[in-house]
């Protein structure tokens, strides 16, 4: 074995293209993206994509771009030669990539062919590269633009086929980058053909709403329904695009676009302020559906961090974290209680008959799936169409008619009434499950109700679920997913207002505990007082209260504290001197703290709620921002137009 120190000597230029091809040609659907961006550059409005073997043999990219003349043609595929820097600026890069760069490298380890025809030119112009040999320019029969066809990719490096996944796999990636790129660019016309599946057909989409029509097509047809706008621009920097409602989610974050200056990118920086953004109103399991654009002067932003151009690094990472927060933020505030359409079809799947078809109205009578269903302000063993004590029949009552003409069973509308109680919500103890008195009023007080957002409550199904009607439909919600929502909301205002209000205990609790917990909660002391709770130590194993919360009055104690320790421990990663902000570390960790808070000031599932109480969750659903779900990511209301009830019992 020679102890002789290796010698340095240059590499075969081929060779060099080989090694630099690996960094930019990683996979069938890297080289489809370089392709399909020198297409965007080139101002395509058309980009015709067609692959085969999940383009192991063939990935052909056609364009009606501008196409380049003989003498662009033959530097495109050199090393180092590209028209994306015409002033040498490399902190003003203001396009995806044009001819050039990625060209050189696919043909190293490919068989390439180019053929292209600029606006103006009688004739056109082809070249081939095989295995990083060029061959000459020759003429040819062309339409306006380029195409570009790479087969047998990888055969002058082996090795790396061996590191492909299968066909499926690669169409899949290649059908992802796509769309992709469709997002940040919504008027071209996008298509997609491979050897098996269906094709991807997006066509171009101009005009206000063209940018919602191309993420919905992109993210699925649901989308637009829960979909809220975004706008916000803040110091050279704006944020357009869309979210989706925290109900509408997906168990991956493939749904999740972003796009800088046109660029669809993967930054880390970008993801963690869409997750700080959604962090309250969404389960830790699932992901937001988006499709955000920052568009910001090029000198702003470095595109050059990655090879794949996928990460970036912007001149004020703090300033654009905090307008994507804000930005996110308003956008859900302004969905208010809204829930995802989504929702609505679940359930309608779960109530639908799993036996043969529903007759139509005309024919036999339909089950009744709601039969059994009474309110809880009805006394027990009333039968399910009699009236409540002291209700009157309003004059102009008359029977609904059949279709055969004969008088059906009396119906009566379910008794009303509301009024200012939504602060008795609060204060009310928890534990109250009295069976309160029916208060029936006049059906005409309620007449207006139904025409807010979540109508006017009806009834309240077993103790839980709140039944309110809606001019054209009705609204199922689950009381206390609302009301800990609303009280987490509560809380979280006060505290920004510079304190939550509090109440001294008559006398004071002694939590007993393990020594560590103690002395993990009396550390967090001081956090805690900001949020109204003020603890210290007792002794060893033991922490003393003496005030708590306004809003959890009534509340236990000792479950109180161990849930508190629980959002402690869970959130002990993020502990630190960040200020309380919105986003902040710190501002994360009380937010975790206040969300298991407002779990034990809510209305319990299995009390009683009266009609005005009901009414006045209702009221106050609709005007505190998230809601829609709560403080877990689950759905508080969900909304069932009239129309698909009469589908469901065949009237339609």
């Amino acid at each position: 074995m020679s102890t002789l120190a290796p010698v340095i000597r240059r590499l075969d230029p081929i060779l060099v293209d080989r090694i630099a091809a690996g960094e930019v040609v990683e996979r069938p659907a890297s080289a489809v993206k370089e392709l399909v961006e020198n297409a965007i550059d080139a101002g395509a409005r058309t980009i015709d994509v067609v692959v085969e073997n999940g383009g192991r043999r063939l990935i052909r990219v056609v364009d009606d771009g501008r196409g380049m003349s003989p003498e662009d043609l033959t530097l495109c595929v050199e090393r180092h030669a590209t028209s994306k820097l015409p002033g040498g600026d490399l902190s003003a890069i203001d396009t995806l990539g044009f001819r050039g760069e990625a060209l050189p490298s696919i043909g190293a380890v490919s068989r390439l062919a180019i053929t292209t025809r600029p606006e103006g030119a009688e004739a056109g112009a082809s070249l081939t590269v095989e295995a990083g040999l060029k061959g000459p320019v020759r003429p040819a029969p062309a339409q306006r633009g380029t195409r570009i066809e790479v087969t047998e990719l990888f055969a002058a490096t082996p090795a790396r086929l061996k590191f492909l996944k299968s066909d499926r796999a690669e169409n899949a990636a290649i059908a992802e980058t796509l769309r992709r790129l469709a997002v940040a660019q919504p008027g071209i016309r996008f298509t997609l053909r491979a050897d098996a599946g269906q094709p991807l057909l997006l066509p171009s989409e101009t005009g206000p709403e063209g940018e919602l029509r191309r993420l919905t097509a992109v993210l699925g047809a649901d989308f637009a329904a829960n979909a809220l706008p975004v706008s916000l621009a803040r110091e050279g920097f704006s944020v357009t695009g869309h979210v989706g409602l925290p109900t509408y989610h997906r168990g991956a974050a493939g749904y999740i676009h972003l796009v800088v200056n046109g660029r669809p990118v993967r930054d880390r920086l970008l993801l963690g302020a869409v997750r700080g953004a959604y962090a309250d109103t969404l389960a830790s399991d699932r992901h937001p559906v988006l499709g955000l654009s920052i568009a910001c002067d090029p000198e702003l932003v470095d595109v050059n961090v990655h090879p794949a151009k996928t990460e970036v690094r912007f001149r004020e990472p703090g300033l654009v974290r905090a307008l994507m927060v804000s930005a996110i933020h308003d956008a859900l505030r302004r969905g208010g209680a809204r829930s995802a359409t989504t929702g609505a079809s679940r359930t309608l799947d779960a109530l639908r008959p799993a036996g043969p078809a529903l007759a139509t109205h005309t024919g036999a009578a339909a089950p009744s799936l709601f039969r059994s269903a009474r309110p809880s302000f009805f006394p027990a063993g009333t039968p399910s169409v009699a009236a409540p004590s002291g209700y009157r029949r309003p004059e102009s009552w008359r029977p609904a008619p059949e279709p055969n003409g004969e008088h059906a069973e009396p119906v009566f509308e379910e008794p009303q009434g509301f009024g200012e109680a939504a602060q008795a919500l609060f204060e009310r103890p928890a534990d109250d499950a009295a069976p309160p008195q029916a208060d029936v009023r006049p059906l005409a007080e309620a007449a207006e109700a139904v025409d807010h957002p979540l109508g006017a409550a009806r009834a309240q199904i077993h103790e839980t679920y709140i039944l309110a009607q809606t001019r054209d439909g009705l609204v199922i919600v689950d009381q206390h997913a609302a009301h800990e929502r609303l009280v987490y909301e509560r809380m979280k205002a006060e505290r920004a207002r510079g304190g939550i209000a509090r109440q001294g205990l008559l006398i004071p609790d002694v939590v007993e505990m393990s020594p560590d917990a103690a002395e993990r909660l009396v550390a967090a002391a001081p956090d805690l007082d900001r949020l109204g709770l003020t603890i210290e130590a007792f002794g060893t194993g033991a922490v003393l209260v003496r005030e708590v919360p306004a809003a959890l009055l009534g509340a236990s104690i000792r479950d109180l504290v161990t849930d508190i320790l629980d959002a402690l421990e869970a959130s002990g990663d993020e502990e630190g001197g960040a200020p309380a902000t919105e986003g902040g570390p710190l501002g994360r960790r009380l937010d975790a703290v206040l969300s298991r808070m407002s779990c034990h000031g809510s209305v319990r599932a299995g009390r009683r709620l009266r009609p005005e109480e009901m009414n006045a969750l209702l009221r106050e659903m609709e005007a505190t921002p998230n809601s829609g779900q709560c403080n877990h990511g689950r759905p508080t209301s969900i909304e069932l137009k009239l129309s698909d009830i009469e589908r469901l019992f065949g009237r339609r």
